[in-house]
């Protein structure tokens, strides 16, 4: 493709070179950059692309974007065009969408933010698509599925090459709805700008990443921009009411920046579109109605807890508005079965509830708390820890909420990265509001101590990592499974029985 094919609409400074020249590919790290590529240099944490310019264009780069204030010269005997941009970023999602001829402009996506329960909202939208006859592409935490065929997840949502690839793929495989969790970070990032999102879902909105964002306020607009500034002419937005953001989210979002959309409501409170009533939670499962305009809808799914209330009525928010009929919505439901690492049980014949979840923010852990309470009279376990390099003020908040809703408590390591896993238990065990907690930094021995405490309808809860196959220590990332750890501990257990 043509370099000025791949510059149309972008905000472009200046152009030092031939816009007439071939390009093959777009690369963001010098690494991977080969002959005939477009190098985007952007300035990112750790380091600065347009530092390694120079070894992009040893590699064979054609040319190069480059944000203002920089000047740069192609080696002797080279031909180089330069693009010179306020913002680099903003320039390689546009160079992604164009490169891949706009791919979202003939799929239907469907983006999913918020703080909690985007992943299993996502498997269970692509479950109703699919008993819809359609063929799903899904992006998001766990993986990146194309079909039946998947991959494993670099980011929850990728960077613009790589995200506007998938799309580009899935088209090309016949795949006519695409389901994607959009993250705080690439919003921010603008990895998807450019993309045409058909719906929007806005799960709920909590204390998350504010060692990147700064401030809730900063957190909240940028998941405001998927609905003011990403949908599609026409496209809807489906919104918790029963979220304090979300009902403001609802207020503001008439003064998006695409024209009108239609607004779809989900909640348990009065005067939502789509509401739950006569909710029965099980160890079975989760037996209740969907009401909407009128109308009873009887949902049966495998999946427990009143947070996946939430995350059904979302995908059958979303279902309504794409057009899916009600009996198909229904069916998708109840075929969607359980999502790898969210309320996973783990069943290896002991008589007691041993369950693996991501929850890792303060809001998810309480809500899993609470919805292991409601499924025995036996007592709460809480085994979690909370992640290094990441916002430090939510460590007291959930040593809080565990050992005051937990029976007991299991403080141990998460991802501690380049931290000291003492100094953030330490900073967990600060808001702890009982003694009703051991602390054990090795995770495998944290697992094993509370399957030995389980006693019969004890719920021992698993917290924090959820489908990670890892631990991220010093910057290593070691092999680690909360729920092969869970399993052998469980298995060790009944054998010595």
């Amino acid at each position: 493709m043509r370099l000025a094919e791949i510059l149309k609409e972008m905000e472009i400074e200046g152009i030092a070179g031939d816009a007439g020249v071939d390009i093959t590919g777009i690369s963001y790290d010098s690494r991977k950059t080969g002959s005939g590529h477009l190098f985007v240099a952007m300035r990112g944490v750790h380091a600065d692309g347009h530092d390694y310019i120079d070894e992009a264009l040893t590699r064979g780069a054609a040319a190069v974007i480059h944000e203002s204030g920089e000047t740069f010269s192609a080696p002797p005997g080279q031909s180089v065009s330069f693009i010179e941009v306020k913002d680099s970023r903003k320039a390689l999602s546009t160079a992604s969408r164009n490169f891949f001829g706009n791919p979202s402009s003939k799929l239907a996506v469907i983006g999913i933010t918020g703080t909690n329960g985007k992943t299993t909202s996502s498997y269970i939208l692509k479950s109703i698509l699919e008993s819809w006859g359609k063929r799903v592409g899904l992006i998001g935490t766990i993986q990146y599925m194309i079909g039946a065929d998947a991959y494993n997840a670099s980011h929850t949502t990728p960077e613009a090459p790589e995200f506007q690839g998938l799309l580009d793929k899935m088209l090309s495989s016949g795949i006519s709805h695409v389901v994607c969790e959009v993250s705080s970070h690439s919003l921010a990032q603008h990895r998807v700008d450019g993309t045409l999102f058909k719906a929007g879902i806005f799960t709920n909105f909590t204390r998350d990443h504010l060692d990147f964002h700064g401030t809730m306020e900063n957190y909240f607009k940028i998941k405001e921009k998927l609905f003011r500034e990403l949908l599609a002419p026409g496209g809807s937005s489906i919104i918790n009411n029963d979220d304090l953001y979300g009902r403001r989210l609802i207020a503001s979002i008439g003064r998006g920046e695409r024209g009108p959309q239609k607004i779809y409501t989900y909640g348990l409170e009065e005067g939502t579109d789509l509401t739950a009533a006569d909710i029965n939670n099980s160890f079975g499962g989760l037996r209740f109605k969907i009401r909407m305009h009128g109308r009873n809808h009887h949902v049966v799914s495998p999946m427990m807890g009143l947070p996946n209330v939430y995350n059904i009525l979302s995908a059958a928010g979303a279902s309504v508005a794409l057009g899916v009929p009600w009996d198909v919505i229904l069916e998708g439901i109840r075929k969607s079965g359980t999502v790898t690492g969210r309320f996973e049980r783990v069943d290896s014949g002991q008589n007691f509830l041993a369950i693996v979840d991501y929850a890792h923010t303060e809001d998810a852990l309480e809500r899993l708390i609470y919805t292991a309470r409601g499924l025995t009279s036996g007592r709460i376990i809480t085994v979690f820890g909370c992640g290094g390099d990441r916002d430090r003020g939510k460590r007291p908040v959930m040593g809080a909420i565990a050992t005051r809703l937990s029976d007991f408590v299991v403080l141990t390591s998460d991802n501690p990265r380049s931290e000291d896993p003492s100094a953030i238990i330490s900073e967990i065990v600060s808001g702890a509001e009982r003694k009703n907690y051991l602390v054990e930094p090795d995770r495998s021995e944290a697992i094993r101590r509370a399957v030995l405490m389980a006693g019969n309808n004890d719920v021992v809860l698993i917290a924090g990592k959820g489908h990670e196959k890892y631990q991220e220590v010093k910057g290593k990332r070691l092999s680690f499974s909360d729920r092969e750890v869970l399993e052998r501990a469980i298995k060790q257990l009944t054998a010595g029985q």
